[in-house]
């Protein structure tokens, strides 16, 4: 097992040099950045409740009561499911698991979770990622079993719920300052799993290695957007790394086999393709199918839900195609004036299930904030899914509007909230004059980048060192390049949506480099294709992008995936 760095700073390319001086960092911190080792993070043990609830579980082993592990319906709250699951079998007992639908049950852990715990005699019922808000369920929990709550998401409530035990490093009672605050629950799940070894190994008895349930963490914690910290970079990396070689079968169901050939699994690949299928079922109607998935102990097992999830994601994609080009157009219609501070849209008939993947694309696309309201299931009520943009905390924002909000939670990124139908107009004009009091460069989603390089530059060593940088998100955005003076030499269009360029430099024609725009036709306030090659002139372009390989065929090709094409030259 590599611990330290995989390269040292004079054998990056010159390119990723000036890339770590544009963005500030001094060599103790680029070797921070860069670092493997897992000696040197912080102790994950260091968070409140965490052994008294790990006292409680062991106790409940010894005595031979009844476990049960609560999640969330997304991502984090899965793979945290599927890790407590693996582990409770490293200690040869069975855990009941529990998942709420979105549209039975909705977000979090209720009275109805208490009451079905019961049902199958659970003593102790594990929450994961979920439950710092419940207070009644808390409270209605008392006295019928112990309930152990471990979460990461804002703690909102008027109280800390009075659970046996309530593990959050954002409880309002951690440091502010602690490292572990940005931990996503399958990292809170994993620290309880290790102070639970930990303990176990005082008393004289040896459990095997957590090391690999750090490729649930490394899933979980990409496909929800948690901030890459030092910490979470390294908890994420190993897990990327024994992705290829894994011993569960339900995580080799997401790769083929030539990726599984490959050294290591990148952060787009989990955030694209397995993020998204483990998502797919609980969008549309219940979790289950992932979870068991996850947990299964055979390869044929795993590949038949797999097959459920391919179904299920392919489903979900033509919905969410729908519901956009739908918001897309009602945002359209409703755009008044240059300053458009937020949207935010309501139509009873738009899918529950995949309204915040229609906030992200209506960010994406406005560089506003977005809020998405549909109906939910109870008479008079509407639900929504809330994306911030740019450095705007969206949650900060909805707690002045609490007045108007029968629930709501969530982080600084992105929220949810459910409120009566007739609070939506009063709602909607609280957050714009909100809003108006904040600086534009703080609430919209720049289109900036991080350095200019030359086609010269581009190269497989620069490809290949960008990868040390791996997994990316928040707090380690994936570098984002400017090359002025491109020309498009031809583009065609791909699928009715996405655009494959070849570009020239007019000083040296006969080097060209490919290019892809997915999702290009269309775009808002972008010229199309053939505006852009009229445009072009003698200066050519500005072409945006990041860096990424073309896999076709056994083949390997670099290719520049572009996200802005600008006629003339930008300073």
């Amino acid at each position: 097992m590599e611990l330290t760095s995989q390269v040292s700073n004079s054998q990056l390319h010159s390119v990723l040099v000036r890339l770590f001086k544009k963005r500030g960092f001094t060599p103790e911190q680029v070797n921070e950045i860069l670092s493997w080792n897992l000696k040197e993070i912080p102790d994950l043990t260091q968070m409140k409740d965490l052994e008294k609830a790990s006292q409680r579980l062991l106790k409940a082993l010894s005595e031979n009561e009844k476990i049960g592990i609560y999640g969330d319906y997304d991502v984090d709250g899965t793979t945290s499911c599927a890790l407590l699951w693996h582990f409770f079998k490293m200690l040869n007992v069975e855990v009941d698991l529990f998942q709420p639908s979105r549209f039975i049950e909705g977000y979090g852990v209720h009275e109805s979770s208490i009451d079905q715990a019961l049902k199958n005699n659970i003593s102790v019922l594990v929450t994961v990622d979920c439950g710092i808000t419940a207070t009644g369920t808390a409270d209605y929990a008392k006295g019928k079993l112990d309930l152990i709550i471990t979460d990461h998401h804002r703690d909102a409530a008027t109280h800390i719920p009075e659970a046996f035990a309530v593990i959050n490093p954002c409880r309002r009672d951690e440091p502010e300052d602690s490292p572990l605050r940005t931990l996503a629950g399958v990292g809170v799940a994993f620290a309880l799993c290790l102070q639970m070894k930990n303990d176990l190994l005082k008393r004289g008895q040896e459990i095997p290695s957590l090391y690999p349930l750090l490729q649930f963490v490394a899933i979980g914690t990409i496909s929800d957007l948690a901030r890459m910290t030092p910490l979470n970079l390294r908890l994420s990396r190993h897990g990327l790394k024994q992705i290829t070689t894994t011993q569960y079968p339900g995580i080799r169901a997401f790769f083929s086999p030539e990726e599984l050939q490959s050294q290591s699994v990148t952060s787009e690949k989990i955030g694209f393709h397995v993020g998204p299928h483990i998502n797919s079922k609980g969008r549309l109607d219940h979790p289950e199918r992932a979870l068991k998935q996850l947990i299964a102990q055979t390869f044929n097992e795993a590949r038949e839900h797999f097959s459920h999830l391919e179904l299920a994601n392919r489903d979900r994609r033509a919905i969410q195609a729908e519901v956009f080009s739908e918001a897309k157009q009602v945002a359209i219609n409703s755009i008044k004036s240059e300053d458009l501070k937020i949207n935010i849209l309501y139509e009873p008939h738009w899918h529950e299930g995949v309204i915040g993947i229609v906030a992200s694309k209506l960010v994406e696309t406005f560089e506003v904030p977005a809020i998405v309201f549909t109906n939910a299931e109870e008479e008079g009520v509407i639900k929504a899914s809330c994306r911030s943009a740019g450095e705007l905390n969206i949650f900060e924002l909805l707690e002045q509007c609490k007045e108007f909000f029968i629930k709501f939670g969530g982080h600084k990124a992105a929220a949810g909230l459910s409120m009566k139908k007739e609070n939506f107009a009063p709602f909607k004009t609280k957050m714009n004059q909100l809003l108006s009091a904040i600086p534009l460069n703080l609430r919209t989603k720049t289109s900036s980048f991080d350095l200019e390089i030359g086609l010269e530059e581009i190269d497989a060593k620069l490809v290949k060192d960008l990868e040390i940088l791996e997994p990316f998100g928040p707090g380690n955005e994936r570098p984002v390049f400017r090359m002025k003076n491109a020309q498009i030499g031809s583009y065609r269009i791909m699928k009715d949506a996405h655009v494959r360029w070849s570009f020239i430099l007019p000083q040296n024609p006969k080097s060209t480099i490919q290019g892809v725009s997915f999702n290009y036709l269309g775009k808002w306030n972008e010229s199309s294709p053939e505006e852009l090659y009229a445009l072009q002139g003698k200066n050519g372009l500005t072409v945006q992008f990041t860096l990424g390989i073309n896999r076709f065929n056994g083949n390997e090709s670099i290719q520049l995936m572009v996200d802005r094409l600008i006629p003339g030259q930008l300073s």
